[in-house]
């Protein structure tokens, strides 16, 4: 069966000349540098955003030179390479030049500080690191630490004395395919977990996982060489990265955008004639917000050929898919549930058929099995709170170098998850909280994502994040971080949350109320852990903020 890496080679054969890839970027400087080199490149002026393609065929040639690159090096089977750059052209074929070796491709979140990129290069055990211009500073603090041993690929102009620069070597190698021999059973990737529940752990993936995500995401959502697909998520990330894969098997574009605000999602959109847009939880909050108050119109934009919105890596809460479908009736929707560990999302999917359900994660996704499992690992009845547990062919093969966190996660080919969720009547799964965000108060479990999807019913709330604080009477209690929606400000207190809230069970009601910004990762998970510490720790008078 084909890897991923068979797919780019087909495509590169049977559409050699179609465009692959868009890099649009607006938030360019003049002062970035960058050398483009031979890649294709359109001109812009100050009021354009700086834009860039390449066609199949140079995304595989591209790659190829990596990729011997790597081999002269000495590269092959079982070395680690890792990516440190934010989104941009040259991203995937690097990530394809790697594998292309027979190596295993290490991606790295661009917000890791210089002490965690060194923990991550030690752990993984990685031989070479591939980083752009934004990362001289961190890694110019640890190359005393890490140089030894490793090489350092630079990927930009001007490279640093103490690495090398890519464009110049890659250019001096061949373009022809190496050919190394391999298949779905072979290692291939190392991906960080988020770190949202602590440090990030690495987390090692075959072939089979990622060859999954590209035949799962194309099942679920048709795409044909005719679609584009808009990707804004940090491409280090399996959410991002997946979801692109529906687009390599059907040899559709993928569009790369740096930036986030609503205005520049949507002029994408429209001049690059997107289709498919995953969006995260507060860029679709963004866009309703903007839409709302009048600072984007949408007859501004050609949005027409837009015919699938879908997220992923967080609960989603109702109303905001009902907000949305209101607003662009013609869109089919969709959510997607997955971990890292499941090779990003889809192993849960909502699916675009069955949006009369929306507020469940879904039924498994293709090629996946869940069930609930219950405290001692047995099944729990339907309609009951259980941890779920995923099994598919998308499952990691282990934590890297870390066998009891490995047997604790992966019992009897089940992954489990750390979600609390259930099972209605109809088959559909609904997730009920992270397990360790769980809130015990007096003895009673409250789970925060349904008091976070209740409270953004309100119109005034823009996101909210529900977290434990402690309690001497009752060991915890649900304390509700707003953030209030610019133009509610004034408006918008303690007593009408408090009031808003009677159509809670009283047990449900949050006790506190914490008017602030909701701390989010750049795949928009809510940063809890740092909720916790910054207003756990404090008496419950100092952060009583009420107005």
């Amino acid at each position: 069966m084909d890897t991923i890496v068979d797919m780019l080679r087909a495509n590169a054969a049977a559409r050699p000349n179609d465009i692959a890839l868009v890099e649009v970027n607006p938030e360019r400087h003049e002062n970035r540098h960058i050398t483009w080199r031979d890649y294709d490149l359109v001109e812009t002026t100050d009021e354009q955003p700086f834009r860039r393609e390449i066609s199949w065929a140079v995304f595989d040639e591209k790659a190829n030179r990596f990729a011997n690159l790597l081999l002269s090096r000495g590269v092959h089977r079982g070395d680690k390479i890792a990516i440190l750059l934010y989104n941009c052209i040259e991203w995937l074929p690097i990530y394809f030049g790697i594998l292309k070796t027979g190596a295993t491709v290490v991606p790295l979140n661009f917000r890791y500080s210089a002490d965690e990129i060194e923990y991550c290069l030690a752990k993984a055990d990685v031989d070479i690191l591939v980083f752009g211009p934004e990362f001289i500073g961190r890694v110019e603090d640890i190359v005393p630490r890490v140089q030894a041993g490793r090489l350092l690929f630079f990927v930009g102009d001007d490279c640093p004395t103490w690495a090398e620069p890519y464009y110049e070597l890659a250019a001096l190698c061949s373009s022809s395919d190496p050919n190394v021999a391999f298949d779905r059973d072979d290692e291939a990737a190392i991906y960080f977990s988020s770190g949202t529940t602590g440090f990030p752990k690495a987390i090692l993936h075959k072939h089979e996982s990622l060859a999954q995500a590209a035949e799962m995401e194309q099942a679920h959502h048709g795409q044909t060489a005719d679609d584009v697909f808009l990707c804004i998520p940090p491409l280090y990330h399996t959410g991002a990265c997946m979801h692109w894969m529906g687009s390599l098997l059907a040899g559709g574009r993928g569009v790369l955008l740096r930036g986030v605000s609503p205005k520049t999602i949507l002029q994408t959109v429209s001049d690059e004639r997107c289709t498919i847009v995953w969006l995260l939880v507060p860029w679709a909050q963004d866009i309703l917000v903007a839409i709302e108050q009048g600072t984007v119109t949408l007859s501004d934009y050609d949005l027409d050929q837009w015919r699938l919105m879908h997220i992923g890596a967080q609960p989603v809460p109702k109303s905001l898919v009902e907000r949305w479908l209101a607003v662009f009736p013609g869109h089919a929707y969709d959510t997607n549930y997955g971990l890292s560990e499941s090779m990003g999302p889809g192993c849960v999917h909502l699916g675009v058929e069955n949006v009369a359900h929306v507020g469940a994660i879904g039924v498994p996704g293709y090629r996946w099995e869940c069930r609930i499992a219950g405290a001692d690992g047995s099944d729990v009845a339907p309609g009951e709170v259980g941890e779920l547990c995923v099994r598919g062919p998308g499952l990691m093969e282990c934590y890297y170098k870390d066998p009891a966190a490995t047997a604790e996660t992966l019992v009897d080919g089940w992954l489990h998850t750390g979600d609390m969720a259930r099972q209605d009547e109809d088959g559909f799964y609904w997730l009920v909280d992270r397990k360790k965000d769980v809130i015990i108060m007096g003895g009673e479990n409250l789970y925060p994502v349904q008091i976070e999807d209740y409270l953004m019913g309100h119109p005034g709330i823009k996101d909210v994040a529900v977290i434990g604080l402690p309690d001497e009477r009752l060991g915890e209690v649900a304390a509700a971080v707003v953030e209030v929606k610019p133009d509610w400000e004034d408006k918008l207190g303690e007593e009408e949350l408090r009031t808003f809230c009677l159509g809670l069970p009283r047990y449900k009601r949050p006790r506190r109320f914490i008017f602030a910004e909701v701390p989010r990762n750049p795949t928009g998970k809510i940063e809890k852990p740092r909720l916790r510490e910054q207003y756990g720790t404090k008496s419950l008078v100092d952060y009583e903020n009420r107005r």
